[in-house]
């Protein structure tokens, strides 16, 4: 007699698609540098190596170490140096090792996103004003707690409350706290939230919460620079990757590669589709010009466009368009083209006050993870 068939696990679907993506980072993070295959070691040895890797002057090293050590465990992620180097190179970068780090000027930009927000939704200022007149739970004025706000963890309570507590807030910012990013490893709030079915702590408050922890800033952190698999030539690419997007650096040279087949120029930015674009949309930049090769690649609009939609996965390196697409620009240049290339991205954000890119952010988290690899040694 046929048995039904088991309905699919999709957790342990997740949870093995992780571990192969960890496997994966820990081979290719170096570059396909061959490392010595490593006995199994203890979390106390994990612990002690990372204490060692870390550069001088940080505070709580044990501290650091015992969550970092816990997120690649949890994560079936390799502790090898590269991938340990990755991370600190990142925390280093982003805070340098501060859990809630102090942002400059922060109570200026808050105010600044009140008011544009009241003022795209034509809210008059003194009812901006009197909204913040009002006392909100720690008993303190709105106003004041904005101009006593020092870091995202702060001024991401302040929101949540002014959400929640005034009907103005709720008129301007809906469910949205503005606030998108946090923690030691500045996650997206939206990748941890997305992200969070495993997580191995119990949740205090919210997954919001946990990023602005250090426990959880870590987790998410290492999830997102180190849980998806890449087959970069060189490390430089997935610090572009955590700036930009996953696959964003293998998806930049891929428009190049369009652009090279049609001769139209793209900025190379990584995002195949607009990454607000509903359906009906027009197509983005990147898609009419693969859609101007139609013919050369043998494919329709509507093939080309299920392929693009797949830029945010691994599999998109497998799929015919990406091998067609590489053929013709190959084809022209007489030359292999490379799969990896730093996006091309000016990084915007009320925080940043100089002109900054994708690029630098990577090259400074690169040098860093060269300087944490020759500790190493």
């Amino acid at each position: 007699m046929n048995m039904p068939a088991a309905a699919p696990d999709h957790s342990f679907r997740a949870a093995l698609r992780r571990r192969v993506a960890a496997w994966l980072a820990a081979a290719l993070l170096a570059g396909c540098a061959s490392q010595p295959t490593q006995p199994p070691r203890s979390p106390a040895q994990v612990r002690a190596q990372i204490v060692r890797l870390m550069p001088a002057g940080v505070t709580d090293r044990e501290g650091w170490a015992t969550d970092i050590q816990v997120a690649f465990s949890a994560q079936g992620i390799e502790p090898v140096a590269a991938n340990l180097c990755a991370v600190l190179a990142v925390a280093e970068q982003e805070s340098g090792f501060k859990v809630d780090p102090v942002v400059p000027g922060l109570a200026r930009i808050a105010r600044r996103e009140i008011d544009r927000r009241a003022a795209a939704k034509h809210v008059p200022g003194f009812l901006v004003d009197a909204a913040l007149w009002l006392k909100s739970p720690d008993g303190r004025r709105y106003s004041e707690r904005l101009a006593a706000a020092r870091t995202e963890k702060q001024l991401s309570g302040i929101f949540q409350d002014f959400i929640g507590m005034v009907p103005l807030g709720k008129r301007l910012f809906g469910d949205f706290n503005p606030v998108h990013t946090g923690g030691p490893m500045q996650v997206s709030i939206a990748f941890a939230e997305a992200h969070a079915q495993d997580y191995p702590y119990p949740v205090q408050g919210s997954i919001r919460d946990e990023v602005f922890s250090r426990r959880g800033g870590v987790y998410f952190g290492v999830a997102h620079l180190l849980g998806y698999p890449v087959n970069y030539p060189q490390p430089l690419y997935r610090f572009a990757d955590f700036n930009a997007g996953w696959y964003a650096s293998r998806n930049a040279a891929f428009q190049h590669a369009v652009s090279v087949a049609s001769g139209i120029p793209l900025v190379l930015d990584g995002d195949l589709v607009p990454p607000d674009a509903g359906f009906g949309d027009r197509p983005g930049a990147t898609e009419r010009a693969v859609r101007s090769l139609s013919a050369p690649l043998d494919m329709s609009d509507r093939a080309i466009h299920r392929a693009l939609e797949q830029g945010e996965s691994h599999d998109f390196a497998d799929s015919k368009l990406y091998a067609r697409v590489y053929a013709l620009a190959e084809a022209v240049e007489h030359q292999p083209l490379p799969r990896a290339q730093l996006p091309g991205i000016t990084l915007k954000s009320p925080k940043i006050t100089r002109k900054l890119t994708t690029a630098w952010f990577a090259g400074r988290v690169d040098q860093r993870w060269h300087r944490c690899m020759a500790r190493a040694k």
